[in-house]
């Protein structure tokens, strides 16, 4: 069996997301590690204090803060029951992005006129990324389309856990590829993972922060090779490693106290 689904059977066996505030601790992880691969200075008890409690860390840039807050904000938008119901589509991949860049996005000037990136706008220019140049700006609303339709055959196909997690790890590939968005790319793209992972009743997945330089490694090592195989072999890596964490820190939380002493100041 594949060691990615020998965690999900455990996960789900030890009932961890029906702990107490599972959930929203694993969203509050799932947008320090996303908001922070994308420049987030937070750590991820400023980002918990922020989402939990509204408190804003000190000496750090407003726009941080911002990102953090219209993460979270994203993530339970595309987490709602009625949008779990729904299709993918151009017009939700666009609002998802809305989210993300709700208050951080800017006005894009080009040639063909403006762009708000903080509503979700498609780019109307083309870009560079690091050392590569994603598909010609024309090209991007087809592409989304094609997108959309082959998601939604292949979630009406896949009958297997298996295959529907490299379903959410491709889309995660396919559309930050495609770079439809001046900004909050890589956000849509790891947002549009975890619905189609909540959808199929999975644990939702993210990229750590840490592992951020091999996470653009295998980016670039698929769209060099062409081999899709190499980005799900990364994702399936990142996905065990927060399964297994996950399912240490409980199995560590369920120990008898045998031994431990306390100091109680009254």
């Amino acid at each position: 069996m594949n060691k990615s689904l020998e965690l999900i059977e455990e996960f789900n066996r030890l009932g961890l997301s029906k702990n107490f505030d599972f959930d929203k601790f694993n969203h509050f992880a799932i947008v320090h590690h996303s908001a922070a691969i994308e420049g987030s200075t937070l750590t991820e008890v400023e980002t918990q204090l922020l989402l939990d409690e509204n408190l804003t860390p000190k000496g750090k840039l407003l726009d941080h803060s911002l990102m953090v807050s219209d993460h979270y904000n994203a993530l339970k938008f595309v987490l709602e029951p009625a949008n779990i119901s729904r299709k993918v589509s151009l017009q939700f991949i666009r609002e998802i992005n809305a989210h993300v860049m709700k208050r951080t996005g800017e006005i894009v000037n080009t040639i063909l006129g403006t762009v708000d990136a903080s509503k979700g706008e498609l780019r109307k220019s083309n870009v560079s990324v690091g050392n590569s140049y994603p598909v010609n700006y024309d090209k991007v609303e087809r592409l989304l389309v094609k997108l959309s339709d082959q998601l939604n055959e292949a979630l009406a196909k896949a009958q297997s856990d298996l295959k529907m997690l490299n379903l959410s790890f491709d889309a995660h590939f396919d559309l930050v590829t495609v770079h439809s968005f001046y900004d909050g790319n890589g956000r849509t793209s790891r947002l549009l993972m975890n619905y189609l992972q909540q959808k199929c009743n999975l644990p939702l997945g993210l990229v750590f922060k840490e592992d951020k330089a091999a996470y653009f490694e295998a980016l670039t090592e698929t769209r060099k090779k062409e081999d899709i195989q190499i980005f799900r072999d990364f994702m399936h890596s990142q996905y065990q490693k927060l399964l297994a964490r996950e399912i240490d820190q409980f199995k560590e939380a369920q120990k008898p106290l045998r031994g431990k002493t306390f100091s109680l100041i009254f």
